[in-house]
């Protein structure tokens, strides 16, 4: 199997799953005072310092989740006011805001037109780092220079932490996620900076310095760090090892690229092929042992094209056969090569019909 689906999730490290063995068996709860639940409190604050290092951050910042769709809920949902977005957002940030700022024909947001969809009433905006269907790169500091002091600025950055090198310091709100730079599923979390108030939502304890009540998911949250300081250390050689490998795909693939040439992510390469249905031409890639996908993972199972493409201007038609194909720090180029050939078989097989 050729896995080119990076971008919905990675398979986890085996450095990752090693640092976690010791916790899954581990009876201890972090909040209880007795040995066991000081040893776990031990291992969660160790890796939060970690992750907090990573990303420039104070512990005290760091805020664990499920993952990245609850800690977008707790940055979109824990303020009190109008929130402006971006129309090419994941689904997690879409379903909380009506107001949506569309993007260019290459997928990426306009500082200018952001700052001008702020109202009086705007508390915060939401604008992803890095596109996860065309790995389009957000300017995330001209919008932070363009909007009216006291507006807060928060960054799904779910495609960036670990993966490609984005200047986050200017977001006040920062969503990662483990799943995504090969950590376990099932844990994330969010920067608050220093004096940004949050309500939480979920209450009944006083974890997560009172923003996310519950118990500490020990294991996933060692396993993250674990996976986060390897993502990082490898970054700058990742990054230029993926970029090669995604131009060797689209440049064997042909077809139209969707999203920008430059200013995107290396990992992440979004293509049409005229005349082919996109998720007719991912279940065929299955059949030849070749896992893309359509969009985003979320949206996954639908028959709707592409939202992001079609915030893009795109036709149904033309959204509709948008391919993505996501690298990951394990990808190699002879699967690289092995998955045009199937694409090409596929792609003309599918225009035969």
């Amino acid at each position: 199997m050729i896995y080119l689906d990076h971008a919905a999730s990675t398979p986890a490290r085996p450095e990752a799953r090693a640092a976690m063995e010791p916790w899954l068996a581990d009876a201890g709860n972090p909040s209880s005072l007795h040995a066991a639940g000081r040893r776990a409190r031990r291992a969660v604050e160790d890796a939060r310092e970690r992750v907090a290092a990573r990303l420039g951050a104070d512990p005290k910042e760091i805020v664990f989740t499920s993952g990245a769709t609850e800690a977008n809920h707790l940055a979109l949902l824990g303020v009190a006011g109008h929130v402006v977005t971006t129309s090419i957002e994941h689904a997690s940030v879409l379903e909380l805001c009506a107001t949506r700022v569309a993007p260019d024909a290459e997928g990426v947001v306009s500082a200018k037109d952001v700052a001008a969809a702020v109202t009086p009433k705007t508390v915060l905006v939401s604008v992803m780092a890095v596109n996860n269907e065309t790995g389009a790169v957000q300017p995330l500091e001209a919008i932070r220079r363009a909007l009216p002091k006291g507006v807060l600025l928060h960054t799904d950055a779910a495609q960036a932490v670990g993966r490609f090198p984005v200047d986050l310091a200017v977001a006040d709100l920062v969503t990662f996620s483990a799943h995504k730079i090969q950590g376990p599923k099932g844990v994330g979390g969010l920067r608050v900076r220093k004096g940004v108030a949050l309500a939480p939502l979920l209450k009944g304890g006083g974890q997560e310095f009172e923003r996310r009540a519950g118990t500490e998911n020990v294991a996933g949250i060692v396993g993250f760090a674990a996976a986060l300081d390897l993502a990082c250390a490898a970054l700058a050689e990742d990054v230029a090892r993926q970029a090669a490998l995604r131009d060797r795909l689209e440049a064997g693939l042909g077809g139209t690229r969707n999203g920008p040439a430059a200013g995107r992510a290396a990992h992440l390469a979004n293509v049409a092929f005229e005349g082919v249905d996109g998720e007719a031409a991912v279940l065929a890639l299955d059949a030849e042992g070749v896992c893309v996908s359509s969009g985003s993972a979320c949206a996954s199972g639908g028959t709707e094209p592409s939202h992001v493409l079609l915030a893009m201007g795109q036709s149904k038609a033309r959204a509709k056969a948008g391919i993505r194909f996501s690298l990951g720090p394990s990808t190699t180029e002879a699967e690289i090569d092995a998955a045009v050939q199937a694409a090409r078989r596929v792609v003309e097989r599918l225009r035969k019909r």
